[in-house]
């Protein structure tokens, strides 16, 4: 045997060694005889590589039917450019394909915010790109539709959520009706699918036709030209202008956004309909937030928690190796950033497990052969929502806003850290846990300013305490995302003087505790409403609080969010009132240049575009003047210094801050 077939004997994990095959689910016709199955039930098509773990989508959905006794097997990853093999290898399942694209859009997946090819894909064996093709649920739809057109097709997954409607779409540059138009699917499911899936199941058990399957919440299809729509007494049903309308005017499509978002965030929405050339577009109003018990039966199926076997091979799965050790504390986003598809997806009201559930996970977690005593994150989609909700419900029940927090903390918004304190000392006393980190981003308005002020028993400067002393790998990921109020505003973000705050806590902690710990802010350039003054004042105030910025991206529009139908349209949907983007390649650099103040190659230019919109102070703030020479204009120090502590002056200067907008 070579030293290099040894060296890989070693570093392959022992689970996937002795673990029988069957212990995933099926994803070839000699899988399917191991398990003793004559026929499938229902298939699953998968832009993403099969990872039996409940952080993937496919292994979720493919478990959940397996728990409801039928035959199940997943195709990941198939082949769409051949005689189309990969989609006839297991035949043709008795009640539906299941498709996705993945984790992620396919295009997001694919492609930059400059629209160039990615080099490599997170989700693919040996992090490979070229395995999923542009537009993969529409793809995969289309291939499934020459094979077995008499098949139903179910579309699900965060590509078919987010389009499930007229949107835009940024890498073709145009607005595109729903996916169920371009596809040809039968039906859509979106959001997270178990609750519109176990239903859809269970109907079909019973013998109900899959074409008679029209009034399951969460779920959209179209209706022929002679088709009535579906009779439903407890739903109220809302026309949205049709898709023709949109392409024949921007403000009607922004328009349309608004009354989408609200019914998408309402806890009792209302059915949508859109006229899409001859036929309509139905989209039923969402389950109601998911239970406890619901959301903990989803987490507690029997998952491998690795990779299939077929890719010993391939070299490892990056966003696998990434949340290998991680654990999902809950669902959901009540922050409605108008940049961010969290809550477009997984929903406004949050969505928590058990204590039980999660510590469960755990004990299966450190079973694991190679788990070390480190898990990476103990979070969610925001890292401090756990168990947050409203104190009367029946206000939540009413509400139409996209976010709890902004641009004030909602009176009715429970904030009480305390669940989540008890479940990260539960997790750190576990006897094969050395540490537990959150790596989830930190909603700090939840910790400092107006939520404390509202609710001063909300255990917030606890969980500062607890978080920073234990929970911290060196470095804390947060999201400003900008300095402007203006265009934090637009962002439904708070203002940056909280940032101040949060950070003169954490430092303080660190100082008290002899820590070396860092704070990583993740910031925007490009977004709706900046302008090139609003990056140079982002640059000036991040140097001055002594940062070094790594942490960056160009603003990148997806479908369903606010921000990008501003991009799109030039108009804000709520109040379509006008709104500068930067849409050009030229104009995204040049506000992206602002962020690395501090090459050499960006000085000149920045000093001479401040000159040249009358901002001169500025300039000579972030790059000095052309006479002192490049010399002389300081530095701050990086992330990479070992500590960056304000001075006395400067500290000053934030309390009294702090003070005045108290």
């Amino acid at each position: 045997m070579s030293e290099t077939s040894a060296k890989k004997k070693v570093i392959r994990p022992v689970e996937q060694r002795m673990r029988p095959i069957t212990d995933w689910l099926p994803t070839t016709k000699k899988e399917v005889k191991k398990r003793g199955w004559e026929e499938l039930d229902v298939i699953l098509i998968s832009g993403d590589a099969y990872v039996d773990h409940p952080a993937f989508g496919t292994a979720v959905i493919g478990r959940l039917i397996e728990s409801m006794g039928l035959n199940i097997a997943i195709i990941p990853q198939p082949n769409w450019q051949d005689d189309l093999r990969d989609f006839k290898k297991l035949g043709k399942p008795r009640l539906f394909f299941g498709v996705t694209a993945g984790c992620m859009d396919s295009m997001v997946n694919k492609y930059t915010a400059n629209r160039r090819l990615r080099s490599n894909d997170a989700y693919t064996p040996g992090g490979e790109s070229g395995f999923r093709p542009d537009y993969a649920s529409v793809t995969y739809t289309q291939c499934l539709k020459k094979v077995y057109p008499d098949v139903p097709v179910v579309l699900g997954g965060i590509e078919a959520s987010l389009r499930r409607v007229t949107h835009y779409d940024y890498w073709s540059d145009q607005l595109k009706p729903s996916i169920l138009e371009e596809s040809g699917a039968d039906m859509l499911v979106y959001g997270m699918g178990e609750q519109p899936l176990l239903m859809l199941l269970r109907l079909l058990k019973k013998g109900v036709p899959f074409s008679s399957l029209k009034t399951i919440p969460q779920t959209a299809f179209l209706l022929a030209e002679d088709e009535e729509l579906p009779k439903n007494k407890q739903w109220d049903t809302l026309s949205l202008a049709s898709h023709e309308d949109c392409l024949g005017d921007k403000k009607t499509f922004a328009r349309n956004f608004k009354h989408i978002e609200q019914e998408s965030n309402k806890q009792f929405a209302r059915r949508l309909t859109q006229r899409v050339g001859a036929r309509e577009l139905v989209i039923n109003p969402p389950f109601q937030t998911m239970t406890e018990q619901e959301i903990d039966r989803s987490f507690d199926l029997p998952y491998t928690r690795l990779p299939h076997p077929k890719y010993k091979k391939r070299g490892a799965i990056p966003a696998y190796e990434m949340i290998k050790f991680s654990i999902n504390m809950h669902r959901g986003c009540f922050g409605g950033c108008s940049f961010c598809t969290i809550s477009a997806h997984q929903g406004k009201m949050i969505a928590s497990r058990s204590k039980g559930s999660i510590m469960k996970e755990v004990d299966a977690l450190a079973e694991m052969e190679d788990f070390k005593g480190y898990i990476s994150d103990i979070g969610g989609p925001s890292g401090n929502m756990y168990k947050m909700k409203g104190k009367n419900q029946a206000i939540c029940d009413r509400c139409v806003s996209p976010s709890c927090i902004f641009p004030n903390v909602c009176y009715n918004l429970d904030t009480d850290h305390s669940d989540m304190l008890d479940v990260y000392r539960k997790v750190s006393a576990h006897p094969k846990v050395k540490k537990a980190f959150v790596s989830s981003g930190i909603r700090y308005d939840l910790l400092v300013g107006e939520a404390v002020e509202k609710q001063p028993d909300n255990h917030a400067e606890e969980y500062i305490e607890q978080l920073v002393t234990h929970h911290v790998s060196g470095r804390l990921k947060i999201a400003p995302e900008h300095t402007s109020d203006d265009v934090l505003k637009i962002m439904r973000k708070p203002s940056f003087d909280l940032f101040h705050k949060f950070k003169e806590r954490f430092d303080d902690i660190n100082e008290k505790n002899g820590l070396n710990q860092q704070l990583i802010p993740y910031f925007i350039s490009s977004h709706p409403g900046c302008e090139l003054k609003d990056m140079a004042h982002l640059a000036a105030e991040t140097k001055d609080a002594g940062f070094q910025l790594e942490q960056v991206q160009d603003f990148t529009p997806t479908p369903m969010t606010v921000a990008t139908v501003m991009y799109y349209t030039g108009f804000h949907p709520y109040t379509l009132k006008p709104a500068y983007t930067a849409k050009t390649k030229s104009q995204k650099l040049e506000q992206h240049k602002f962020f690395f103040w501090y090459k050499q190659d960006n000085r000149k230019w920045i000093r001479d575009t401040l000159k040249g919109i009358g901002m001169l102070k500025l300039a000579r703030t972030l790059v000095g003047d052309e006479s002192e020479g490049q010399e002389q204009v300081k530095k701050p120090k990086s992330f990479h210094h070992k500590k960056h502590k304000p001075s006395k002056r400067k500290r000053a200067h934030s309390k009294q801050r702090s003070k005045r907008s108290s």
